[in-house]
């Protein structure tokens, strides 16, 4: 489990199924993004994925829609109810007092598998022709990196 440290609001109950959201590149999506989602998706709450549509360079190697596509394959391999939306590239991410919702920071534990995910070492891995990434991304989505990388 993720140690969640709470930066604003009350813990809800989710009754009427809110969606908790995440933000990110997700260059490519891997094991880590997916366990810290998990923790929502778990208690029963359904994830809003929104990627930030950024241009493709050597840290980010897949186009948004790219991006979206491996994404809503993994979930739809699992059957998650989870959405995915593109967002501008953002600069910051800002809120008031007494939003109404959770603000929380995830840490993953010291003994977690995704402490030791790194998007940059999966990136390295691809662009070297080794195939170590595919330990840390899940195989529903590995023809889909190979053909948007070939």
């Amino acid at each position: 489990m993720w140690k969640k440290i709470n930066h604003g609001g009350l813990p809800t109950t989710n009754i009427d199924k809110k969606y908790a959201i995440f933000i990110g590149r997700f260059q490519p999506y891997h094991f880590g993004h997916i366990e810290l989602i998990r923790q929502k998706l778990d208690a029963g709450i359904p994830a809003l994925i929104m990627v930030r549509d950024i241009e493709p360079d050597d840290r980010n190697p897949f186009t948004t829609k790219q991006t979206v596509e491996m994404i809503e394959t993994y979930h739809k391999s699992v059957n998650d109810d989870v959405k995915v939306i593109v967002i501008p590239d953002i600069e910051s991410v800002n809120y008031g007092r007494g939003v109404g919702y959770e603000i929380n920071e995830y840490e993953p534990p010291s003994d977690s598998g995704a402490m030791f995910i790194s998007a940059t070492r999966i990136r390295e891995s691809i662009r070297n022709g080794d195939e170590t990434w595919k330990e840390m991304v899940d195989s529903s989505i590995h023809s889909s990196i190979e053909k948007f990388l070939n």
